[in-house]
């Protein structure tokens, strides 16, 4: 029908990407409706500011409160709210936790997105289903860059859990035909990383040091290398894949890797001071199994959909630096 918003569904939508994809999903005239487990923290969000629009909030953004293990309620959300597209970006997102809550994670990951591929296998009208995979499906590969076809061998339950709810879309895609896909995404950061990343762990320690707040930057190893892109471009690629026919996976990244020593060198520089000075080592710290040297292509991305990352690291981390300095500023005032 001509004139009809097309509607999307997007669970963990307060998070970094989740908020990205919801502005860009608004932007280009969706009407959005995300899953919430916490409402009570929501004007503190990422999308806190939305929620407070009235001409937005109940009309063209809807918020349900739910959890995966309720799968009765996710079937009636979801089957109500009837989504053109699906967007599955939420989960447990740490994969040092993962090493201490191996359980938590698969059943967070891992049977969660079962639940909702089972759901919306019984739909009549089944959405197009995106899920946010990570890097870490490769574990510590053989061969970089990483591509589509680089075998699945994860070093973590993280990873493990990824690699099943990956598996699943690919299964799903071929056994039932549904329209499923996974986005292999290596790191992507922004000023809505929690501070528990190590860019916005940096970032935010670099601010607080140039204000004489803090003293030093305690870290682990420098030497573990990255893929680092910029977040709004990874969430435009996530769009981006659910408007090609066939529906396929890819794998989103900078192609470029950098250490943790360059990207602390990268931020002490936005504010003029040497990061030997101030950065102390802590082998508590220090990662049980570390990728190695994780570098994504995204070939088959440039080609068939036309996307690239857009903002190198250095830039990245002068936006998070400015960013941290100006919420010191605002927290004086």
């Amino acid at each position: 029908m001509v004139g009809v918003m097309p509607v999307a569904f997007i669970t963990g939508i307060t998070g970094q990407d989740g908020s990205y994809l919801c502005e860009l999903l608004l932007e280009k005239g969706y009407t959005v409706h995300g899953l919430v487990h916490r409402p009570d923290s929501l004007s503190g969000s990422n999308i806190g500011y939305l929620t407070e629009d009235s001409s937005v909030m109940g009309k063209r953004l809807v918020l349900h409160n739910g959890a995966f293990e309720d799968a009765t309620h996710l079937r009636r959300i979801i089957t109500q709210a009837r989504p053109d597209e699906f967007y599955h970006l939420a989960g447990q997102s740490s994969p040092r936790l993962s090493l201490e809550l191996p359980e938590t994670t698969m059943e967070s990951i891992g049977m969660a997105t079962l639940r909702l591929l089972e759901i919306i296998r019984d739909m009549e009208r089944p959405p197009k289903f995106l899920y946010a995979s990570s890097a870490e499906v490769f574990g510590s590969p053989a061969h970089s860059p990483q591509d589509e076809s680089t075998p699945l061998r994860p070093t973590t339950p993280y990873g493990a859990a990824k690699s099943l709810s990956q598996e699943l879309c690919r299964i799903y895609r071929s056994a039932y035909g549904l329209p499923t896909c996974a986005a292999i995404l290596y790191n992507h950061e922004s000023p809505r990383r929690r501070n528990n990343f190590v860019t916005m762990k940096v970032a935010r320690a670099v601010a607080r040091i140039k204000a004489g707040l803090q003293n030093e930057l305690v870290l682990g190893s420098l030497a573990g290398k990255r893929d680092w892109g910029w977040a709004p471009d990874y969430v435009r690629g996530m769009w981006l894949m659910l408007q090609t026919d066939p529906i396929d996976d890819y794998v989103l990244a900078s192609g470029v890797t950098h250490t943790v020593e360059q990207l602390v060198d990268m931020a002490f520089r936005c504010v003029d001071l040497n990061w030997r000075d101030y950065v102390k080592f802590d082998a508590a710290l220090v990662t049980a199994v570390e990728p190695h040297s994780p570098c994504g292509s995204a070939a088959k991305a440039r080609r068939n959909l036309g996307w690239e990352n857009t903002v190198s690291l250095d830039e990245i981390m002068q936006r998070l630096v400015a960013h941290c300095a100006q919420q010191l500023k605002e927290s004086k005032n």
